[in-house]
Parts: structure tokens; C-alpha cells; sequence
């Protein structure tokens, strides 16, 4: 909570993370002409932001990209503000929630009707794991491991170019199917992601695992790209938040988070 007040005490980097909430993913660049600042001024500032995690950064090719973590500002709402105010608020998200749910069932609105609505929606999460990152590394590809956390076993030479599979436990069926694309251990797998039979005409969409040290931990970021529209990235985002949540658990105590079983 110390670094995020620090961070959040000056308001050049307030303003940073508003530019990051108008639009998420920016290179320094396009922050640095956004934010009218000198390249070396902005970085110090990043990496304030960095170190209170609330911004997090992903490589895509040559390019740095930075996204906004909102976990601690939520962590500070729920001290010190959804204690006083919890039933207005939990009043105004359900009503936030049935908004969304009439607005996604009325084909006029959806994005994916228009295929000049914009680009399409990306999921990205970052958690830090007190682990190695030949641990973690392991958790990714090992069938039995994700078969512990994720309740499937991803089966897979782990080559580029080879295929893989979301496989059930039982053997019945894969679930999910895409082929390996980049597999730089301890650091970098890509996949692509469709179901087996799925119809996707903008082509699989596509999820990056990205490890980075962090102290004595690891950083992992989680990049999935390519969706259809938002109900799809509503859709991802839930069975994605308990994954990640589920592997954190695993890697750092070698248990799973207590839940009912899968459907």
C-alpha cells in the first residue's frame, strides 16, 4: 500500500494511469505524446508505477506495451470504501450487470455485427507467484500439473509449429485445440486457442504466457487476443481469473483452491 500512495501522490503519474484507462496497451511513445514528456522523464515514472504494480508491461515484437492494474486501487476500495457504502454500491453493480445483459442480448449492439466497429477486445492479467520461473514454466506445460490446477491436461510436444490440445481428464475430449507458436523456456509460449470444431472466421485467437523474474518471485502475464466481441471476453475473463488464481495456489503450495467441482 506504500508504493501505491507514493505513486499515486504525484499527478504526472495519475494522469498516466487515466491515459491508460482511456486506452490500455500504449507503447512509451505513444504515452510520451500523450502525456507531452521527455522519453527519460516517463520512464522514471513508469517504473514507479511498475514497482506499486499498477501498471504492468507486455513485449510484442520490438514494441513495450503498458496496461493499467487496477487490482491495488480495488484493493484500497475495498478497505477503506465498500465497508461505509457496500449496498449502494452492490445496488448500482447489479444494475450495471442487467444494462450489459439486455444490451448483449439485442443483436443491434453487438460489436461483432459491424466488422468496422473497431478492434476487437484482449484479455490481459498479470500475478506475481512466489516461485521460480522454471517452476511456474513446469506448471504451463506439464499434463499432470495442469491437470491439478486447470482440470485438463495440455498435451503437446511443446515444439513451434507442433499442435496441442486442452485435453478432459478422462480422455474424452479435447476441448480446446491450437497449435504451439513460440515456446522459449522459462519465458514465452504462445498458442493458438479455438475450440476443435469451431468456426472462427477471423481466424483462432491466440494466448501468450509471458514470465518475467521479479525479485524473488515471477511476474506472469497472460495476453489473450482475437476475440469475437465482449461477451466472449466476459466469458474468458471468469474461467481465466480462477485458472490463473488456481495455478498461483499450486505453484507456490502445491494444493488448489477448495471449489466445487467442475461441471
Amino acid at each position: 500500500m506504500d508504493r501505491v500512495f507514493k505513486a499515486l501522490a504525484d499527478p504526472t503519474r495519475r494522469f498516466v494511469l487515466d491515459r491508460l484507462r482511456e486506452q490500455n496497451g500504449q507503447t512509451l511513445g505513444e504515452l510520451c505524446e500523450s502525456v507531452q514528456m521527455a522519453r527519460q522523464s516517463l520512464t522514471q515514472h513508469l517504473g514507479v508505477l511498475e514497482a506499486a504494480n499498477l501498471v504492468s508491461t507486455v513485449r510484442r515484437g520490438r514494441e513495450k506495451l503498458h496496461y493499467l492494474n487496477p487490482v491495488p486501487l480495488h484493493e484500497i476500495q475495498e478497505r477503506w470504501i465498500s465497508a461505509f457504502d457496500r449496498p449502494r454500491l452492490s445496488a448500482l453493480h447489479t444494475l450495471k450487470q442487467k444494462a450489459e445483459s439486455l444490451m448483449s442480448a439485442d443483436p443491434t449492439t453487438d460489436a461483432a455485427a459491424d466488422p468496422n466497429a473497431g478492434p476487437r477486445p484482449e484479455f490481459v492479467h498479470t500475478t506475481y507467484i512466489a516461485a521460480t520461473p522454471e517452476k511456474v514454466w513446469q506448471c504451463l506445460m506439464d499434463p499432470e500439473a495442469t491437470a491439478a490446477y486447470w482440470h485438463h491436461h495440455n498435451v503437446s510436444d511443446w515444439q513451434p509449429g507442433s499442435s496441442w490440445a486442452h485435453r478432459r481428464l478422462d480422455g474424452s475430449a479435447d476441448d480446446v485445440v491450437g497449435v504451439v507458436v513460440e515456446c522459449e523456456a522459462p519465458r514465452r509460449l504462445v498458442l493458438t486457442w479455438a475450440g476443435p470444431d469451431e468456426d472462427r472466421p477471423n481466424g483462432p485467437s491466440r494466448v501468450t504466457f509471458e514470465l518475467k523474474p521479479y525479485g524473488e518471485s515471477v511476474q506472469l502475464t497472460v495476453t489473450h487476443v482475437n476475440l469475437r466481441d465482449d461477451q466472449e471476453h466476459r466469458q474468458i475473463s471468469g474461467g481465466w481469473n480462477f485458472v490463473l488464481a488456481n495455478l498461483k495456489t499450486y505453484a507456490e503450495t502445491g494444493r488448489t483452491i477448495p471449489v466445487p467441482s467442475w461441471g
